[in-house]
Order: C-alpha cells, then structure tokens, then sequence
C-alpha cells in the first residue's frame, strides 16, 4: 500500500523530494537552510526564501489583518536575518473568499507594507486566486556578502549557543503575529563575531537546535536555568512551543565571552547564552538546577 505524507512527516518529506532538485552552478546551496543561495556577483550571494501561512494553521480570522500581514512579510524577513543578510524584494501570492472584505484585504497589505519600508523591502508584484480559507505565500530576495554568509552547518564543539530573546508563550501572547524580524541582530553578529551557524527559531528551541546539530553533525549541553522565558511561558514551551522567531546562533567560546561581555555593557541587543555545541553528534542534553542531564525530547511543530 502506498505511503501518504503523515507516515513521512513534514522533514521526512521533504527529504524524499531532495532528489527532484535540479541543481545548477547558479545554486550555491539549496533545500537545508532558512534560505537558498544563488550567484549574484563577485562580492555577494543573494538568498531565495518563501514562506506560506494558512488560516486556521498560522492564524485566525479573528486576528487583526495588518498584523496578519506583518507576519506574513516578517516570516520571510527572519528567514534573511537567518542567513547574515538584508531582504530586498518580495512578491506576494494570497488566496482570498469572495466573500471577505476590501477593507480586511487592504489592511493586510498595509501590514506588509508597513513593515516593508521599515527593512527598505519592495513589494514587487504577486498573484491572486480564489480559496475558501485565507493563503498568503510570500517569495522573498536578499543580499548577503560572500565572507558574511552564515549556514546551519558550521558549529563545532566547544561553540557556545545563544538566542536573542526571551521564547515560550508565544500563541498566547500574541507575539506570533507582530514580532520584529531579528535583521538588525543579525547584520551586527555577522560583522563582529561571525556566527558558526544560525537560524530562526520557528519549531522551538529544541526542535531548531536539532537542525542545526544535524546539519553540523554535532551535539548540544543546554543549561535550564539559562534558557530565557517569556512571562507566563514554561520551560518545555520553551523548547517546544515555537513561532518565537529569536535567532538561534552559534559562536567559538572565545568569541561568546566577548559577546556576553558586549551584552551586559549595553542595552542596544539582547544575546543569551544557553548551553555548549559537544562532540557527540545528534545528542542534544538538557542539565537542570541540580545539575542533572537528561536528553532532550524533540517534540517540535510539524504539520504532518
């Protein structure tokens, strides 16, 4: 009998269209990071990202339309900041019911655009279709110099992993909707410290740092007591809970010692430490208050 997509899962699946990729010397680097990599010139990489969000799945109608529109823009933004770069232009591609409102339709562009200007984006064209739920799949380009890229790959042992803020709670709170994409936190690491890896945390802490320990063939020692939590959050929503968009990053400890020094003398970002990159590969360990280490279970997001 055939497979169907749950018996995969959502990484399971896209592992077995790996293979369809038709890979050319334009592409630098493909599926397996928050954004392609594609040729641009002799200096600069640019960076293809797309992210789609479903009503009922990434929001509600209830919620606000211009913040449904910032995340459907701020969703991308973060997959460029993921990546060392800066977002430059963008199409947007929303399936719309008849029956919604000009006005709801008009305030989510606003949304967009609002947080468009903010990071000097384009909204450049897109395409509309008939659908019974609410679709809204942006494309998105960017730029990032050649020595500033940063991947999901490159962490070694020793490395010492931070976040730029508080997660957990997210749903809640509301922050999924009109959280500010980390470009600015991004840009500063990469032209100071020059992160190993990075990416955005969407999955969960636990669920995101496991990419990247794959992707590096590494493991991870996380400290409970150093993991930021935001007001009302847990610790396992933490680690689980996703839609944060914090970056995850990575950095050679002499390097992190600077970094959390720069941290504590300034109030212009927030870097925190929460745990060492180790040598035994794929493990990711948790030690709590009293100093015991436990694995981490990876119970993360998936749609399937």
């Amino acid at each position: 009998m055939p497979r169907n997509v749950q018996s995969l899962g959502e990484f399971g699946l896209i592992n077995s269209v790996k293979k369809y990729q038709c890979p050319t010397s334009f592409v630098v680097h493909g599926i397996g990071d928050d954004a392609a990599v594609l040729q641009l010139d002799a200096g600069r990489y640019q960076l293809f990202t797309t992210d789609m969000l479903i009503e009922g799945v990434h929001f509600t109608r209830h919620a606000p339309a211009k913040l449904v529109g910032h995340k459907a823009l701020a969703c991308n933004i973060s997959d460029i900041a993921a990546m060392g770069g800066l977002p430059t232009c963008a199409v947007v591609s929303i399936g719309l019911s008849p029956k919604l409102t000009v006005r709801y339709v008009q305030d989510l562009y606003s949304g967009m655009s609002a947080l468009a200007a903010q990071f000097n984006v384009s909204i450049a064209g897109g395409d509309t279709v008939r659908s019974d739920k609410l679709v809204i799949n942006i494309a998105l380009l960017g730029e990032v110099e050649k020595k500033c890229l940063v991947l999901r790959s490159g962490a070694k042992p020793g490395d010492m992993i931070f976040v730029t803020g508080p997660l957990g709670n997210t749903l809640r709170s509301g922050k999924h909707l009109d959280f500010m994409p980390r470009i600015k936190e991004a840009r500063f690491l990469v032209e100071y410290f020059r992160p190993t890896a990075m990416m955005d945390i969407s999955d969960g802490l636990a669920g995101d740092l496991a990419h990247i320990l794959k992707a590096s063939g590494v493991g991870a020692l996380l400290e409970s007591d150093m993991i930021p939590i935001n007001p009302g959050a847990t610790l396992a929503s933490a680690l689980t809970g996703g839609e944060d968009f914090e970056l995850l990053f990575t950095i050679p400890s002499t390097c992190g010692k600077e970094l959390i020094d720069y941290t504590k003398n300034q109030n212009r970002f927030s870097f925190i430490h929460v745990g060492t990159i180790t040598g035994k590969a794929g493990k990711c360990l948790l030690k709590d208050r009293q100093g015991l280490i436990s694995p981490v279970v990876v119970k993360a997001y998936a749609h399937f």
